[in-house]
């Protein structure tokens, strides 16, 4: 496993460099001031790069089937292509691509040369206008190819033109923003009514190879920190200067292409968050989709960095509200594409800055984020705990999703923030627990969230939230059905925190699990773990029950018990002896449902069990009765003289003889019929005429009878089976005897001779025994010799 994942390890590594080599190709080729007799050689050789079989694709794993870079990607209802004649894209064909871009559009050029270019601007609203309607230039150009240009012109030492370039990329999206909010609410009902949506964009810009949001962010935060001289002269943009005291991010004046009180950082906040909430499908490929998770969590780093004030948190409101009204262009539109990115980090992240300001719109975000759509249309109900890589397990239920496992634990990092943020708020906790319930599918993260849950309502430094406690009761109790039928190596674990959840709420909580025990527990669970549990002093103790409650609880933990051993006699029923122990009608009861169940469901290691439990607590003859039924199941062959019931048979028989003659004889056929090995018969005989039957009594007292006697009944049916199982074991070892065994058949023979000893007529019948012996295996001489020397 370690290998595998150093593999995997070592080729991300290699395949991010190619990768990046990609993307500094495209920077290198969109060198404004590059010569065409240049490019043209850089082309060749990306094409001959392009055209070995090993080089890599861009998402690592799968063609990457996406229109032509140069050609700006449908952004309406219609967006979906057909993607049967697409090509697979490698690292280089980006670069390749952007040898047919140029920097000669006189629009371009009036963008990134000058800000007095507003003056000249003409705008005929129309959605591919050259400028807005306050006259600022607008460039409607592919996004991640327009933002490749801002890189390139950053990289190539055009730091004011990529700035300019920035604004106008920033401002279209925004205007663009804008009349998808418009399209969506004027189509509202009739999307709603369809229920379905469709990718407005088939590459999201977060997480795409060129990152364009990424290139923008940082293009507008380095001016907002810039402290040399290259931007001196950049008309407007320096001006007050003065007010930015050290590299930290500061609301600097803004360009005159901005709103008014508009600065750098502002700007640069909103099309983060604008990137961050669009709706995009899941790419194909274990790098692309690492690359998606990774890039969302570096930007959302560096927003947290930026400490917000009124006007950034204006612009976190703004962007909440588009997210949630936005329909098909965001992702936390009322109705999404199955295969959407979930936006569970980013979520969080507006969670946690909004709820000091709005909490309505912080809630109403999260809890709009919850969903995991892709693992509901097709998911089966209970549990769907997965591994990993749940594609390689059920290819045709589930996408490739190679991150699913990190999606999953984001989803629940934003539940437990808001389970957090909402102690104390009845109906906020009733909410968000209703969206754990409904969108998170692990039984392994409602544990999590149950346990956070828990942990949260009891801190030492407060009283217990008893709401919480309920909110964490309740997924605890969630868990205990998604994981009652299958199989969970944490359950054990589950359902003793279960029962400390419900011991922390009170005596109506552990009373409700054990009224609903079989929803929740095994039978083997709930006797000897939750009712046990229940019983004990320690939770008396806890809860502080007067004797009427400990007497009541201890009523639901009886009937508990009885039901179980009903369902499952052979785990449960000693446990509901136990458990039952101190009520006679309870404890009858349960000896009567092991009665019944020994005939047929119980095994001789279960029943001897029992037996000796009931003898312990004082009951010799109902462990005699159950040491008699758990005989019936036992089978003992001649060779088994090591087997572990040895020592339950001859504590049977023992307790047989203290009872006395009658239980003896009662048993000995039994043993008789169940155990063929010589040296455990040859052991209950000679134990058997130590003492008397009966010799201590029930209550301790000795009795005065005689030693048994070995020419009747029993111990003559016991001396004959003994002597008979001698004989055979004899034959059978002989059959398949090696020399190196010889002189341990003769020791085995000399015990078979005390045996046969104990009949009045044994010597004769040894003797006769050895003279056959001799008669049929006279073929082995060696061993004869033996015998001879030894019995003559």
């Amino acid at each position: 496993m370690e290998v595998y994942v150093y593999k995997i390890h070592v080729f991300l590594m290699h395949f991010n460099f190619f990768l990046k080599s990609g993307a500094l190709w495209m920077c290198i080729v969109l060198n404004p001031h590059c010569k065409l007799e240049q490019k043209a050689s850089w082309l060749k050789q990306l094409k001959k790069w392009n055209s070995v079989d090993v080089c890599p694709w861009e998402d690592g794993n799968h063609g990457n089937e996406l229109p032509n870079l140069t050609n700006a990607l449908p952004q309406g209802a219609n967006a979906n292509q057909d993607s049967s004649n697409r090509p697979h894209r490698t690292v280089f064909t980006r670069a390749i691509e952007a040898c047919d871009l140029h920097w000669q559009d006189s629009h371009l050029q009036h963008i990134i040369s000058s800000d007095l270019y507003t003056n000249y601007c003409y705008h005929d609203d129309t959605e591919n206008s050259l400028c807005d309607s306050h006259g600022w230039p607008l460039w409607h150009e592919h996004v991640p190819t327009a933002c490749a240009r801002v890189d390139a012109l950053r990289s190539h030492g055009y730091p004011r033109e990529a700035l300019r370039l920035a604004i106008a990329i920033v401002n279209t999206i925004r205007r663009q923003q804008q009349k998808q909010l418009e399209m969506v609410q004027a189509q509202k009902k009739e999307l709603l009514h369809k229920g379905v949506t469709s990718i407005t964009n088939l590459e999201g810009w977060v997480g795409h190879p060129l990152d364009p949001i990424g290139t923008l962010f940082s293009s507008l935060m380095e001016a907002c920190r810039v402290d040399d001289e290259s931007f001196h002269g950049f008309s407007d943009f320096m001006e007050n200067m003065g007010q930015c005291k050290s590299l930290e991010y500061q609301h600097l004046p803004a360009h005159k292409f901005l709103e008014e009180g508009e600065s750098y950082l502002m700007l640069a906040v909103e099309v983060a968050l604008i990137g961050l909430g669009q709706q995009r499908i899941m790419p194909d490929g274990l790098y692309a989709q690492e690359k998606v998770c990774r890039n969302e969590e570096q930007l959302i780093s560096k927003l947290q960095e930026i400490e917000l004030d009124d006007t950034l948190v204006k612009i976190f409101r703004k962007q909440a509200v588009f997210l949630l009204e936005a329909g098909p262009y965001s992702g936390l539109g009322e109705v999404i594409h199955r295969e959407s990115v979930p936006m569970h980090t980013f979520a969080k992240y507006l969670f946690t800055s909004l709820l000091p300001h709005d909490v309505e719109l912080a809630y109403k975000t999260a809890l709009r984020a919850m969903r995991l759509l892709v693992l509901e249309s097709t998911a089966p109900s209970g549990d769907v705990s997965r591994p990993h890589h749940i594609a390689s397990v059920v290819p045709n239920r589930y996408p490739r999703w190679f991150t699913l496992s990190h999606i999953e634990s984001q989803q629940c990092e934003l539940a437990s923030t808001m389970l957090t943020a909402a102690k104390g708020d009845v109906r906020r906790l009733e909410t968000v627990l209703e969206s754990i319930q409904k969108n998170i599918h692990s039984s392994s993260h409602i544990f999590k969230l149950a346990q956070d849950a828990f942990k949260i309502a009891t801190l030492m430094d407060s009283l217990p939230d008893i709401t919480l406690l309920k909110v964490s009761l309740e997924l605890g109790l969630q868990v205990m059905r998604m994981t009652l039928s299958t199989l969970n190596w944490r359950r054990r674990e589950m359902v003793r925190w279960l029962v400390t959840c419900a011991t922390e709420i009170g005596v109506y909580a552990l009373d409700s699990i054990m009224q609903n025990w079989f929803t929740l527990f095994t039978p083997t669970e709930a006797t000897s773990i939750v009712a046990t549990t229940v019983m004990s002093n320690s939770t008396i103790v806890r809860l502080h029950l007067d004797c009427h409650q400990q007497e009541k609880l201890a009523g639901s933990a009886r009937t508990l018990a009885l039901q179980c051993a009903m369902k499952d006699p052979q785990n449960c029923a000693l446990s509901a002896l136990t458990l039952c122990e101190k009520d006679h009608i309870a404890f009858e009861t349960a000896y009567q449902i092991v009665l019944d169940a020994a005939t047929t469901g119980m095994s001789y290691s279960q029943l001897f069990t029992i037996a000796r439990y009931m003898e312990h607590r004082g009951y010799p003859m109902r462990a005699y009765k159950l040491a008699t039924l758990a005989m019936t199941h036992l089978n003992l062959s001649y060779n088994q003289d090591t087997h572990p019931a040895i020592n339950d048979v001859l504590w049977a028989c023992a307790l047989s003889h203290s009872l006395g003659k009658n239980e003896l004889a009662a048993i000995i056929p039994l043993v008789v019929k169940s155990v063929k090995c010589a040296t455990v018969l040859s052991d209950i005989l000679r134990r058997c005429t130590l003492t008397s039957p009966g010799m201590v009594g029930l209550h301790g007292r000795r009795n005065s009878g005689k030693l048994m006697s070995l020419d009747k009944a029993p111990l003559r049916q016991l001396l004959d089976a003994t002597i008979g199982a001698y004989i055979n074991t004899t034959h059978s070892r002989l059959t398949h005897i090696s020399p190196r065994h010889y002189s341990e058949f003769i020791e085995f023979l000399s015990k078979a001779r005390e045996t046969f000893l104990m009949a009045h007529d044994g010597h004769i019948q040894f003797t006769q025994f050895i003279d056959n012996l001799k008669q049929i295996y006279k073929g082995k001489k060696k061993l004869m010799m033996l015998v001879r020397e030894r019995f003559g």
